[in-house]
């Protein structure tokens, strides 16, 4: 069986890649894994069409594995992280292929620790899907399914807890992208005393993504002008991550979300061992502003789990992604978009600056990212040529820049990015590089 797990859960086309029958077994496996001996493991969704049939199908999975399951509703993939732990549950599971186009889905797992299942555990639930059938319960020691009550009211006041002051006097546009945080995120906006103006703040599935939220930030950018707002903050489907514009409508990126955050927190002494870990996505201009005021940069893989697993590993309390996923090791285990977006916010509401004097931390090195599609199971680490190809130019750009190839855990996509002192050398460099990878890969 090749394999199911990428760098965020399995994810692909609901119903064709992702099917019933495979959310069942998935289940099933994950409940021996993570649950042995049964107990609690808690289930949310975003608000996909296709997250109720997945649901029942993994509902059943684990309750034939004696799973005791309790169903959040629509909630953040954060929110699901938060009450496995509130709960002392066994593991958490979250319907959602994040930022993906809506007719795609994915189902991802927690850990008891509220923090994404480790390798380790993906690599034995697969093995125990390619298993004989195992010896299942019966009777009384099948599991059952009922409704957790109060996930979001429990999820919100979680987040009001992490604020140490009121955001009253600010207004704010929150991008709701029409997904898991449609209600949730205006409303912990509202409770915190925010101004809030909802946009694409409806449970629509169907349009999860689509031309809103952190994917596409142009008509959030155009409503904070016309709303003469002081921030806005756009969520991606699953609201683990989050972006900002500022008060003129330009883009405020995770990466200077994560410096500004970083200076705050070391200057407050909050910023443990003065580290921050970031991906190697992490523009140059962050390391060297960060670097200039006695904070470490440690880098490590994309994906918000490694950056968990980093700050663990270097007792981080901040760390996250230039994509917008943000750990807050103080008050969250993973990537958090409505945390996020609260701690922007606060930043703003404490410093009585505008968050585009806020922003303007680094000079950011031209990054330019192109997305190549290739056939799915073309093998990257084994395309000597391109390796060559890199190495070439790595060579040209000297200490000016860098380049960065890797596969998307996602989706069937090899992602291109150059960075380099001059704008035009990096948009060259990328899309002679991204010719090479269709032709080898495509």
């Amino acid at each position: 069986m090749p394999r199911l797990f990428g760098t965020d859960g399995i994810r692909g086309i609901a119903n064709q890649d992702l099917t019933p029958d495979l959310a069942l077994a998935l289940g099933r496996a994950a409940g021996m894994v993570l649950a042995p001996d049964g107990g609690e493991v808690i289930i949310g969704r975003d608000t996909r069409v296709s997250g109720p049939m997945l649901e029942g199908a993994l509902v059943a999975g684990l309750c034939s594995a004696g799973v005791a399951v309790r169903t959040a509703g629509i909630v953040p993939s954060p929110a699901v992280a938060f009450l496995t732990v509130d709960e002392r549950a066994r593991a958490g599971a979250v319907i959602s292929a994040s930022h993906n186009p809506a007719p795609d889905n994915g189902i991802k797992f927690f850990s008891h620790l509220g923090i994404k299942i480790p390798e380790g555990a993906e690599e034995a639930i697969e093995e125990f899907m390619s298993a004989p059938p195992p010896k299942l319960p019966s009777g009384s020691a099948v599991g059952g399914s009922e409704p957790l009550p109060g996930a979001p009211d429990r999820y919100v006041d979680h987040l009001l807890a992490s604020l140490e002051q009121s955001l009253s006097g600010l207004r704010v546009v929150v991008d709701c992208a029409f997904g898991a945080a449609w209600h949730v995120g205006p409303r912990a906006f509202r409770e915190a005393g925010a101004d809030v103006i909802a946009m694409n703040a409806e449970p629509d599935g169907t349009r999860i993504n689509a031309k809103s939220g952190s994917t596409d930030l142009s008509s959030l950018a155009e409503r904070v002008r016309s709303e003469g707002a002081d921030l806005g903050i756009a969520f991606d489907g699953d609201a683990d991550r989050a972006l900002a514009v500022d008060e003129n409508g330009a883009v405020v990126d995770g990466d200077r979300i994560i410096a500004m955050i970083a200076l705050h927190m070391n200057e407050a002494g909050t910023l443990d061992r003065s580290i921050v870990i970031a991906t190697v996505m992490a523009n140059m201009g962050f390391h060297r502003a960060l670097s200039a005021k006695g904070i470490e940069v440690i880098s490590c893989p994309v994906g918000d789990k490694y950056v968990g697993e980093a700050m663990r590993d270097h007792g981080a309390a901040l760390g996250g992604e230039q994509s917008g996923h943000v750990i807050f090791g103080h008050h969250s285990t993973t990537g958090d978009g409505v945390l996020t977006g609260l701690k922007v916010a606060e930043l703003v509401r404490n410093s009585n600056k505008p968050l585009s004097s806020m922003a303007e931390i680094f000079e950011t090195y031209p990054q330019v990212l192109i997305n190549v599609p290739v056939g799915r199971g073309k093998d990257l680490d084994g395309a000597a040529a391109l390796w060559e190809r890199v190495a070439e130019i790595e060579s040209t750009l000297g200490d000016s820049g860098r380049v960065l190839l890797r596969a998307s855990g996602t989706e069937p996509l090899v992602r291109v990015m150059v960075e380099a002192s001059e704008k035009r050398v990096a948009q060259t460099t990328a899309e002679d590089l991204a010719r090479a990878v269709e032709r080898e890969l495509a």
